[in-house]
């Protein structure tokens, strides 16, 4: 009798997974698709900008000193006018400077410039850290931020669903004393093909997923915003510094910086001192960066206004030397200089995680590993619409049948609330997908009256 009672508790409990697990998988499903075609697309985006702009992201290395970042500047509005933003140091001897400069139309374009003869090498609509417009598009879709705040909340949903999709495959796929949980394609043909390629794929590049999915969130707007938060208050993400007795902006580091490391985007610009006598000069401002031990490849943003600051930045594809300084336009004095080494445990762990998100941190392995799971998020959303397809009655949705016993899934509800703490947007949806099981249940038991 108990073992009978504990039997179809196990099958009520995995037909309520299954069935969350279908609805969920269909209706991120399109979200996912954009997320690993965009992803596997930007993974490469140095490499495509690379070659799409060689004419003018590389110049002929050489002997000659190359020249200051005011020569290089003024070679730049030159042929561009308007006011200069930021300076960006050639990364190598093979590489061009770049000038970002506002224009009188209002739009701010990257100046390409020769180092060494100050030639004008052409310039492009300013993409941010995505190096060019083409990039900067896969960069906006991928976090859907051409739909506003309501995009980004979706994406922020699929991706804690990406989370509880690999969890809940897990489960339905585990054997539990069953000849299935196969751990290589077996089926050669029909809807148990789709099944095998289906289980296989997500069996092997499920944690990654994960990985994907969780070094992702750090951008979202409602847990990455309470995860920095959390981080602070327990001293583990940005240290003090930017609340010393030292006055600052309203405006965040990010306003400044195209590409300052995250931990660090959202916190207050400080301020400059007394305006007594001239500012400092770009190529002061350089020298002492660079006397500071500065990544070659670093920008410098120039002071927004009489108060504003020189910002210092670099993010390079090793994030150990990563690092963000601030200077007093007028003294010239450090009000501020951190590297990765400065902050806490989980700040650091999240810069770490977002470079390998990126496909930064490893080269190139780091760039297949990830280009393999973007295709196998693609293969998972492909053999799961075709096995729904093929297993549907004509003319149906052929979702799993809700278990007869609605008490049995309490087991299911923890783990639900656990999930929909962690993930809020997740518990929001799962609410919202729950009321309609609820209506769809509640109609299909009231009695039809008879005509």
């Amino acid at each position: 009798m108990t073992n009978d009672i504990q039997g179809r508790s196990n099958s009520a409990l995995y037909r309520a997974i299954w069935r969350w697990h279908f609805i969920a998988g269909l209706v991120v499903l399109p979200f996912i698709l954009l997320l690993a075609v965009t992803g596997a697309i930007y993974l490469f985006k140095d490499e495509i900008n690379d070659t799409a702009h060689r004419n003018l992201r590389f110049v002929e290395p050489a002997d000659s000193i190359t020249l200051t970042p005011s020569q290089i500047t003024k070679a730049a509005i030159a042929s561009h006018p308007g006011e200069v933003k930021a300076y960006t140091a050639p990364s190598a001897k093979d590489r061009s400077a770049e000038v970002d400069i506002l224009g009188v139309d209002g739009l701010k374009d990257t100046v390409y410039v020769d180092p060494y003869s100050g030639a004008v090498l052409g310039s492009l609509w300013d993409g941010g850290p995505a190096g060019s417009p083409a990039m900067y598009v896969v960069r906006k879709l991928h976090s859907l931020e051409y739909v506003g705040w309501f995009g980004n909340r979706v994406i922020e949903a699929a991706a804690g669903w990406m989370v509880v999709l690999v969890i809940t495959g897990i489960y339905l796929w585990w054997p539990r004393g069953r000849k299935v949980g196969t751990f290589s394609m077996k089926a050669t043909q029909g809807r148990p093909w789709w099944r095998d390629m289906h289980a296989v794929t997500g069996l092997y590049a499920g944690t990654v997923i994960v990985f994907m999915a969780m070094t992702g969130l750090p951008w979202s707007s409602v847990w990455g915003e309470k995860f920095y938060d959390y981080a602070y208050s327990f001293g583990l993400g940005i240290p003090d510094g930017y609340w010393s007795d030292l006055p600052v902006s309203s405006k965040p580091v990010s306003d400044a910086v195209d590409h300052a490391p995250w931990i660090m985007q959202n916190q207050p610009l400080p301020l400059s001192g007394a305006e007594t006598g001239l500012a400092r000069t770009l190529d002061a401002v350089a020298t002492t960066v660079e006397a500071m031990g500065l990544a070659p490849g670093y920008t410098v943003s120039l002071p927004a206004g009489p108060t504003g600051v020189f910002t210092a930045s670099v993010y390079p594809d090793d994030i150990n030397f990563e690092r963000v300084i601030h200077l007093d336009q007028y003294s010239g004095e450090v009000l501020y200089d951190a590297g990765l080494a400065d902050l806490g445990a989980l700040g650091r762990w999240s810069e770490w995680g977002i470079s390998v998100h990126m496909g930064q941190e490893f080269g190139l392995v780091n760039q297949i590993v990830l280009l393999a799971a973007c295709v196998a998020m693609i293969i998972l959303c492909i053999s799961g619409v075709a096995m729904w397809w093929k297993r549907r009655p004509v003319g149906t949705l052929g979702l799993p049948q809700v278990p007869a016993d609605w008490s049995i899934p309490r087991t299911l509800l923890l783990v639900a609330v656990a999930l929909g703490i962690f993930f809020p947007l997740v518990g929001l949806s799962m609410l919202a997908i729950a009321g309609v099981e609820c209506a769809i249940y509640l109609s299909s038991r009231r009695p039809h009256r008879a005509r």
